[in-house]
């Protein structure tokens, strides 16, 4: 069975003694197809009532987090997204207070928010404002109030939206059960009402969230406060998700399509010519019935018909390549047609494989190669921006034409980070990738980084160079990657220059922590001389050429060998 995530939200707010309230809060559950990639979104923002546009610096953070977090990028994580947001919104106070502080309109306020994605809770609070969770009768704070203490009588907010251009925002996730509660207050009710108090009065009446939050407003105003009151109740009904079967059932919605072959006539498409057949996935070029235009018509292999690792890994890449645009990515093209059956279409690219454009170009010179990468580092720059990793780099994976022109494809493997923080519900492989391509990270069981589409890029510029792999036959196993040594690609091809080779040992290097870091150095470091690859620095003997050593002791030994002969024969 399906179910979604469901919250019964109670609120309540008042200026109590003042004469305007300056709070802000509020809760956003979007649509059914953000739900699920984004969840649910909820805030209290408190502004400082010293300033006169206090009311409008709470509702900005209220409502930037509230909107905007929806509208950031699908493929992001919560973390990611909602830093984005927050800083845009912390910077806009702060140019306003600065541009307004003479006339005392500072903007500056208070802010805790909440995303309910799955199972997970994520909380975000720069301020005075808390969050407490209520969980089987117990009442938990999970928020630090960022105040400072100068007497008695006197304190001041040490960290707050709109104070300073740059904020520290503090960050943590907890795993979040049905049933639990999530309490929003400001200072104005937490500092008069206990805690232990609050948790009562929800208990009190469980199906009245906003009496509730009435009453905890009601008993902070008895107990003397001046300040605006706020009190907002979240209960998480259902964390949602779904059975494996259910989400097969789901992605399984299609059916396969049949058989198709060059002629064949196939919801608005017209079969050309067989592209790729295998037994995981059948590529046909086709015509657009309607518009004439050659595409390429990609669909699943009924071998896979009960896998929902499969069909998932399919339907992602449909979806991935939407979310990347790039001349160099293959396309993903829309289609207004109601589809009846399960395929996508790309656009239509008249090249070969890297492959096989290696086999048929022996030779390549080191400017060609540049070209070669530096197209694959733009296209992989956009999955990277949008926190996916592509995964599975390899030469068979990059289609190239008769003008140099590269296209990344294949997106089955892409990892994308906003996804992944979702409970995994299908057992997906915990290898992917090719042998020889993939980073060592993950045969160990490390969490993969953008780090690890630049090795398997590595890869790549070393085997354009050398026509070989520089750790001999590639990784296959934890054991591999202690075993195997770095090949310098210059005791291969010598007159490849050292600083080339510096470079591609340090994009290739075994540990994530000492690789090149982002894409654009490892152009940069293969168009000219990086100052860190010193050209004169020496080499160990075994690393510039292992062959040559081993050799060497090889001819060693046979001579102590026959030293050793002629003296035992005296």
């Amino acid at each position: 069975m399906t179910t979604a995530l469901h919250i019964t939200v109670g609120q309540h707010s008042t200026a109590g003694r003042k004469n305007r309230n300056d709070d802000s809060y509020g809760v956003l559950v979007p649509e059914p197809v953000l739900l699920e990639t984004k969840g649910v979104a909820m805030a209290i923002a408190d502004g400082m009532s010293s300033s006169e546009a206090a009311k409008e610096a709470s509702e900005t953070c209220v409502r930037s987090f509230l909107d905007d977090y929806f509208a950031t990028h699908q493929s992001w994580t919560v973390k990611t997204s909602v830093e984005r947001v927050l800083s845009a919104a912390n910077r806009w106070l702060h140019s306003q207070s600065e541009a307004h502080y003479a006339s005392g309109r500072g903007m500056v306020s208070t802010f805790s928010g909440v995303v309910l994605k799955s199972s997970m809770a994520y909380l975000f609070h720069a301020g005075d404002s808390r969050i407490y969770l209520l969980r089987d009768g117990a009442i938990e704070r999970l928020t630090t109030d960022h105040r400072v203490r100068v007497s008695k009588s006197q304190e001041y907010l040490s960290r707050a939206f709109g104070i300073s251009r740059d904020l520290a925002v503090d960050y943590r996730t907890l795993a979040v059960e049905p049933r639990d509660i999530f309490l929003f207050t400001t200072d104005g009710v937490h500092d008069h009402v206990r805690d232990a108090q609050m948790a009562n009065i929800i208990r009190a009446t469980p199906d009245d969230l906003d009496g509730a939050a009435e009453r905890i407003v009601e008993a902070a105003y008895t107990n003397g406060s001046d300040d605006n009151l706020t009190c907002q109740i979240v209960r998480v009904d259902s964390t949602g998700g779904s059975s494996q079967e259910a989400l097969l059932q789901r992605l399984s919605v299609l059916p396969f399509p049949p058989e198709l072959g060059p002629a064949s006539e196939f919801e608005g498409y017209r079969i050309v010519r067989d592209l790729h057949l295998s037994n995981r996935t059948q590529v046909y070029l086709a015509e657009d019935k309607d518009s004439g235009a050659l595409v390429v018509l990609k669909t699943p292999s009924v071998n896979f018909e009960d896998n929902a690792a499969y069909i998932e890994m399919f339907t992602r890449e449909e979806w991935v390549g939407n979310l990347v645009s790039s001349p160099n990515v293959l396309k993903v093209l829309p289609t207004n047609r109601v589809r009846r059956s399960l395929y996508y279409v790309t656009e239509y690219f008249d090249g070969q494989t890297l492959r096989q454009w290696m086999l048929d170009h022996p030779d390549r010179d080191l400017e060609t190669v540049r070209a070669i990468v530096e197209q694959i580092a733009r296209g992989l720059r956009v999955f990277h921006r949008k926190e996916i990793l592509h995964r599975d780099l390899k030469p068979e994976n990059i289609l190239i034409d008769r003008a140099g022109t590269i296209k990344i494809v294949d997106f089955g493997s892409a990892r994308v980070a906003g996804v992944e923080e979702a409970p995994v519900v299908i057992e997906r492989p915990t290898l992917v990738g090719t042998e020889g391509y993939t980073a060592p990270e993950y045969h160990r069981g490390e969490t993969p980084t953008t780090r690890s589409d630049i090795y398997s890029l590595g890869v790549i510029a070393y085997e354009l160079l050398v026509g070989r792999l520089p750790y001999g036959r590639g990784f296959s196993s934890a054991r591999d990657v202690d075993k195997l040594h770095y090949i310098p690609a210059h005791s291969l091809r010598p007159d490849i220059p050292r600083w080339i080779d510096a470079a591609l040992a340090k994009a290739l290097h075994k540990s994530p922590e000492q690789r090149t870091e982002v894409l654009s150095a490892l152009v940069e470091d293969l168009r000219k001389p990086n100052a860190s690859f010193v050209e004169s620095r020496t080499v160990p003997l075994l690393q510039r050429n292992p062959l040559r050593v081993w050799q060497g002791l090889a001819a060693i030994l046979a001579v102590l060998n026959v030293v050793l002969l002629i003296l035992l024969g005296r």
